[in-house]
């Protein structure tokens, strides 16, 4: 058996008619080519399985004989369509087929009627704008304490003119006589899988109802544009490199619909000193010997500004000071620290003088 009809519609070999309906309705809707995910190969394969797998005597034969059950001279093999829709269709091209009385369907059209208010005529779907994205770089300390920016970005946007109505200003708007002002189009086909009444949305009014009795001059009529415009973005505190912010209606418009998103990539520039680990902010500190062994005080360049760091005497190598309350905010009034990585920096060459004091510590066991 080539193709498992019942694994592609994801039930038991058992399973009742209407068992196999729910799931093919459910599989045609997840891989229908129309959708933004769909799969044509998987939305033909999942027919055929329906095909097959709701009609008895079909059934039976495919049980018996596997998914070849066609070639070995049952299902109609070339012949295609036999008479009535009980009959076989197996390999049979839909898009022209014509029938008889000039009924004619396109299985596309047929599943597309079907999931997006087909069937009694349920809901339209609202036509919704374009999401875009762009990108932004920002330094790091605007990264960590958060910034307002400004960009110019060009897209189709709402007219300013109309108010995106579509009618000249001070002119009325009037019923469409498309639709009479229902905003939608009612239709009825006959298909193989019957009548099919579909609702579709106006596509003079685009669902409003109403056009404008004169049209606005600068979008003319549409009641949107591309042009340039100005947005600005509001980056939080503590945004991290590589993460997008999403500004909710600031896509693109379209006509008589809901405006789509804005996606803004944030990248973070390096800083020379610092790098982040979570809400902390890490840096490396330079010791001389005698400083490390006896102690001292380093002035530190932070966010904030100079801060001086006290070095206690005998620390070791890698060892970490934490200045607290200096790092990435948490939350309000709460922020991470600096952590400070000692590394201590031993000479390369000595004096005698050096070499003499250092004999001597060693003599006290240092």
């Amino acid at each position: 058996m080539s193709k498992d009809y019942y694994e592609l519609l994801g039930i038991n070999k058992g399973a009742s008619k209407e068992e196999i309906k729910k799931a093919f309705h459910k599989m045609a809707h997840k891989y229908h080519p129309d959708k933004k995910e769909g799969d044509e190969k998987k939305f033909k394969e999942v027919n055929e399985a329906y095909q097959t797998l709701s009609d008895d005597r079909k059934r039976a034969q495919y049980d018996q004989f596997g998914a070849g059950y066609q070639n070995a001279g049952f299902g109609g093999g070339q012949s295609g369509y036999q008479g009535g829709f009980g009959g076989g269709f197996e390999g049979f091209d839909f898009s022209g087929f014509q029938q008889g009385g000039g009924m004619d369907f396109d299985l596309n059209d047929i599943f597309s009627d079907f999931f997006s208010g087909g069937m009694g005529g349920g809901r339209t779907q609202q036509r919704r704008g374009r999401d875009i994205s762009t990108e932004i770089q920002i330094s790091f300390a605007d990264a960590v304490f958060g910034v307002d920016r400004k960009i110019l970005i060009t897209k189709t946007s709402n007219c300013d003119t109309c108010h995106a109505s579509g009618a000249k200003p001070g002119t009325k708007m009037e019923t469409c006589k498309k639709c009479n002002g229902q905003g939608k189009i009612h239709e009825a086909k006959r298909t193989i899988l019957g009548t099919i009444s579909s609702t579709k949305l106006c596509e003079q009014c685009f669902g409003s109802g109403e056009v404008p009795k004169e049209k606005c001059e600068k979008c003319h009529g549409v009641g949107v544009l591309k042009k340039q415009e100005e947005i600005s973005i509001a980056v939080p505190a503590g945004i991290r490199d590589g993460e997008m912010i999403r500004m909710t209606g600031m896509g693109e418009a379209v006509s008589k619909g809901t405006t789509g998103d804005l996606y803004i990539k944030i990248n973070v520039a390096p800083h020379p000193v610092f790098k982040r680990d979570g809400h902390d902010l890490v840096m490396n500190l330079n010791l001389k010997l005698s400083d490390a062994l006896l102690g001292t005080e380093y002035k530190i360049e932070t966010l904030d500004g100079e801060v001086k760091v006290q070095i206690p005497e005998g620390v070791t190598i890698n060892e970490i000071l934490r200045v607290k309350g200096k790092g990435v905010p948490v939350s309000k009034g709460k922020r991470g620290d600096i952590l400070i990585k000692l590394n201590i920096k031993l000479p390369s060459k000595i004096s005698r003088k050096s070499r003499e004091l250092i004999e001597e510590l060693k003599k006290e066991g240092i």
